[in-house]
């Protein structure tokens, strides 16, 4: 049997299950062995009923099993490692003469860990690339470890309230069409001289940094008389093209001609010589 053959998952867990209805859903049950008999472990003494084993390869729980031991009852329990969990009917159990532990380590503390657990009856088959872990019960445990990949960390969607959903922008309803009562804000319309100023004192306000700095006129809010502001609703006359008049520099020379005459005539008037 090749390494290709079995899964580059790694085993999170092994357990005892009394049949598929006790064994959990992620988990896979061995009901056959690898020569072709039934893996019920039905032959203990005192056993009311069989039980199977069974692994998990959910990698949910961040855990892997790095290695399985299967040790007699009176022998101590290695460290780090436990007994594998039992998923049992009512008032059926395990054999205790022999126990199966599994050490279970973090994913991303290791790199190798078990990638498969095999069976076969009390026989002399081999099993290639597989490691014996012992017998119990008539039966062998095998396992085979490898390398393996973490897998890539998937996002889990976060959990939103029922607030924050009422507030989400799909619930929100289509945009109320313009009407005088739901017209935007208009900013208050502010001078080019005041908004000037307003900078300028700013300015200032942050470069004094004593008493010495301030001025009478610092607080006193600036404001342009009425008549030199243009009412928010009023309309501003628009000048056409048509009013402006292209002047040449003929045009320019005669009418802005000046003869300095008089400039001239002071020039020329003399001083009182002084005697």
């Amino acid at each position: 049997m090749s390494v290709s053959s079995a899964s580059s998952r790694p085993i999170t867990a092994v357990a005892w299950a009394s049949s598929g209805t006790t064994c959990p859903s992620h988990f896979t049950l061995i009901g056959m062995t690898e020569d072709g008999t039934t893996a019920n472990f039905t032959k203990g003494f005192a056993l009311k009923a069989g039980y199977y084993l069974c692994y998990s390869k959910d990698m949910s729980s961040g855990m892997v099993v790095s290695d399985v031991k299967v040790i007699p009852d009176k022998e101590t329990l290695p460290q780090g490692y436990s007994y594998i969990p039992e998923f049992m009917e009512p008032k059926a159990s395990v054999w205790k003469k022999k126990r199966v532990c599994a050490l279970l380590v973090p994913m991303e503390s290791v790199t190798t860990a078990v990638l498969d657990i095999r069976l076969t009856a009390k026989s002399k088959m081999m099993l290639q690339q597989y490691t014996c872990l012992g017998d119990m019960l008539g039966y062998v445990l095998w396992c085979m470890k490898g390398p393996f990949s973490n897998p890539v960390p998937q996002a889990k969607p976060r959990r939103i309230s029922l607030d924050i959903r009422q507030l989400s922008l799909e619930a929100a309803g289509p945009p109320l069409p313009l009407r005088p009562s739901n017209l935007p804000q208009v900013p208050p319309k502010i001078s080019h001289r005041r908004n000037t100023l307003d900078n300028r004192e700013s300015k200032e306000s942050h470069d004094s940094s004593n008493i010495y700095g301030i001025t009478a006129m610092d607080g006193v809010p600036f404001a342009l008389h009425p008549k030199f502001e243009t009412p928010f609703n009023e309309k501003v006359p628009v000048v056409t093209l048509d009013d402006i008049r292209i002047k040449s520099i003929h045009d320019i020379e005669n009418e802005y001609h000046y003869t300095f005459a008089v400039e001239e005539l002071a020039a020329k008037r003399s001083r009182p010589l002084l005697s």
